[in-house]
């Protein structure tokens, strides 16, 4: 029978140096897999001590992906234990991508309205 972990258990591993991340009801250790991740560490950080299940799954990981989780399981989750807000404790620069394009929303619109104004008054 698998190893049964706390949500307060796996969110006591939140570092680049000791991170359990959840995913579909199940423990993985990735500390070992931090540094190989192809989508760099940032995530795996941001996520770590978590259910991960949603983005790794929103990222539509290939099937030789989830042949690479089988190695870092370490146990189940006790869905019946009480779940924890997990703060990461490491600093992270990482965006998503996202960031800033509402400034850049924006000057686009006054640059296209500064045309129009100049064109029809002309």
């Amino acid at each position: 029978m698998a190893k049964l972990f706390t949500y307060k258990e796996v969110s006591e591993h939140k570092t680049g140096d000791d991170l359990w991340l959840i995913i579909h009801g199940k423990v993985y250790d990735c500390t070992k897999f931090v540094d190989e991740h192809p989508g760099g560490d940032e995530i795996l950080i941001e996520l770590g001590g978590q259910d991960a299940t949603g983005p790794f799954d929103d990222i539509g990981h290939s099937e030789d992906a989830i042949k690479l989780l089988e190695p870092l399981y370490i146990g189940d989750i006790d869905t019946t234990s009480e779940k924890v807000v997990v703060e990461s404790t490491e600093s992270s620069a990482a965006t998503t991508g996202g960031e800033g394009n509402g400034v850049m929303i924006i000057a686009l619109i006054v640059v296209f309205l500064a045309i129009a104004f100049y064109y029809f008054n002309q």
